[in-house]
Order: C-alpha cells, then structure tokens, then sequence
C-alpha cells in the first residue's frame, strides 16, 4: 500500500473513534434497519448464495446478513483493527486480507455476490479497472455486485468525498453504467440512501428528506429545463450490478 494507505488503515478504528461506541452487537442496532433494508432488497434471494464482504470492517452487515439467514456470508478486510473489533464483537466470518489478493484466491465465476461498501472510492482510476475486472472474473453468470459509495450527483457530495483522507473518486448513475458497461457486466441499477422510518424520529428525519428532495429537484430543473423523477440526490448511492 501507499504511504497514506498504510497510515490511515493501520489506525481506522482508532482513529474513527469505534472502539468507544461499540462495546457489544448491541451497540449496532441502529444500523439495523439500513442493513435489512440492504438484504431485503438487494441480496439475491437464495439464502444459501455464497456473498463475500470485501472491505467489511468490523462485520455489520455480515452480523444481520447471518442473522437474516445468509450463513455462507463472509467477510473481508485489510484492517487488522477492524477485524480484530469484529472477533471482540463476537461477529463470526471476519478475516483480514488484501481484497485482490482475495479475489485472486477465488476461481472463475464460483461466487453468488460481492459486497462493496465505501469501497471504490478508495482506488484510483487504474486500480478500479484493474478491481472491476478481479469482480467480474468471480461472479457467477447472473450473479451481482451490490455497491455503496459517494453520489457525485447529490449537493451534499462534497461532505463525503473529502470527508475521508484516503478517497479518490465520487461516482454518478451514468459513470457507473460506463465503467461496469464497459467491463462486461450486464446491466445496473442505482438507487438513494434514503432515511429509513423505524421509529418517530426516522419518520420525521424521512419526511424533512422528501421535503427537501421536491426543492432539490426543483431547483436541478430551474438549470437544466428538465424535471427528472429517478434524481438521484443522497450523499451516497446504491448500485447493483448483475453479470
């Protein structure tokens, strides 16, 4: 790695404050409607597919993918600390490893889906192209990649993009379709990150996102002379991406 890679993802739990806000799973139940709102929708429907987590962290979406019933889920992640948070969690299927050298270690077209979350942002252009590749070489014929990473397209992107030292890139709807389009894969779909309403807070932070999204859309159609619906206007996006 980088002398800035090495720096920052030697120290990324210390350094994100993790250590002190996750004593046990416990701890992660708030992320729990967002990771079931993940599986529910965007993992393939047989429970029994083999998915692998690359740049997992401490293993959340791992924890309620098992707890979902997605027992052959694994993760993996080139943070010592992280993994080392996961096994104090007592989340189970967390390794360390380089994600090439992971997906190196796999035979062609043995995988049902890959898991990036916060993960190509990291790469720079030529190492992206080089990882899209290794993806597409494991995935199964219909199997899929399912992402979340900065969406350049939203107003708000720039809290993201610069909010980690270590990233390199923001990504739209129409770059994701050139470059997965490009590199073989089939098809695609983006979608927000928008609130997910679990409770009185959520509903109210939901219905202020809407509110929002109407004037945000508003306004992208004052410059541009065109009302688009499907905007995507969060600070992150989903994509999924089938072979």
């Amino acid at each position: 790695m980088s002398k800035l890679r090495d720096r920052i993802y030697g120290q990324y739990v210390t350094a994100s404050g993790e250590t002190s806000r996750l004593s046990s799973v416990g701890d992660m139940e708030g992320r729990r409607p967002t990771m079931e709102h993940v599986i529910d929708s965007y993992f393939p429907p047989d429970k029994s597919s083999v998915i692998i987590d690359l740049g997992c962290g401490h293993g959340t979406l791992v924890h309620f993918a098992h707890k979902r019933g997605y027992h052959a889920m694994r993760g993996v992640d080139v943070s010592a600390q992280q993994v080392a948070l996961a096994a104090r969690l007592g989340i189970e299927g967390v390794t360390e490893g380089d994600l090439s050298s992971t997906l190196a270690a796999l035979p062609p077209e043995s995988v049902d889906g890959i898991v990036a979350f916060d993960v190509i942002e990291h790469f720079t252009r030529d190492e992206l192209i080089d990882f899209v590749d290794a993806v597409h070489r494991v995935l199964k014929k219909g199997g899929r990649w399912i992402i979340h990473a900065p969406n350049g397209a939203s107003p708000f992107v720039g809290a993201i993009r610069y909010g980690d030292f270590t990233h390199e890139l923001a990504f739209t709807r129409s770059s994701l379709e050139q470059l997965m389009l490009a590199s073989g894969f089939s098809h695609l779909t983006c979608h927000e990150c928008a609130p997910r309403v679990h409770g009185v807070k959520s509903a109210i932070r939901f219905v202020a996102w809407k509110l929002t999204r109407l004037v945000l859309q508003f306004m992208d159609a004052a410059e541009t002379g065109e009302l688009r619906r499907d905007s995507l206007l969060t600070r992150n996006l989903y994509a999924v991406v089938w072979k």
